[in-house]
């Protein structure tokens, strides 16, 4: 299995009032953290997916800009799964914090040639700390260019299609794939 890394870094924030990508979280912006916990799983190259290009954009990646208009990270995932050269894509939001390098390598061992892995909390997939094989760019573009821009119901058709394995997340490990989405979440860290 050979993997390309997607940063989703494109959401307009609405909530938190401000960039999210460029808050900083126990010592490190938000950016720079998911960033390092990509480049720990060793992909070939490392996509970053934006609306406008970031003033902090690292070197050793590459830019993905949503064209408008924007579908949210079907967006960014479609052109990333559409640009890898590599047999799967890893993606993970910026928002997402709470990761780690041990939960991410845990979910790339699950994936498998043709086959992806995408965590189930609480019966809603989490696609934005997920896997996806190579074969999968075709649902993606499909979806894309439909009317129906859920990434619910595009990981439902996946896990049916057999593309990706869903995988129900264990209460203990369920606080991996929290999301901070306004200032209140910040201060709830624990």
């Amino acid at each position: 299995m050979t993997l390309t890394a997607v940063l989703l870094a494109g959401g307009e924030s609405r909530r938190m009032g401000r960039d999210k990508a460029e808050i900083v979280f126990r010592g490190q912006p938000l950016w720079q953290r998911q960033i390092e916990l990509l480049r720990d799983l060793g992909p070939e190259k490392i996509f970053v997916s934006v609306r406008n290009e970031p003033s902090w954009l690292p070197l050793d990646t590459e830019l993905i800009l949503d064209r408008p208009p924007s579908r949210g990270p079907l967006s960014g995932l479609t052109k990333a799964l559409e640009r890898m050269q590599t047999s799967h894509l890893v993606a993970l939001a910026v928002d997402m914090p709470f990761m780690t390098s041990e939960q991410m390598r845990f979910l790339c061992g699950l994936a498998i040639a043709g086959r992806g892995v995408v965590p189930v909390v609480n019966d809603r997939a989490e696609p934005l700390a997920a896997v996806y094989p190579r074969e999968a760019v075709a649902d993606f573009a499909t979806a894309l260019a439909g009317s129906n821009f859920s990434l619910q119901t595009l990981a439902r058709n996946l896990a049916r299609a057999g593309t990706i394995q869903t995988l129900n997340v264990e209460v203990e490990a369920q606080g991996f794939y929290r999301s901070v989405n306004e200032p209140a979440d910040l201060v709830r860290e624990g």
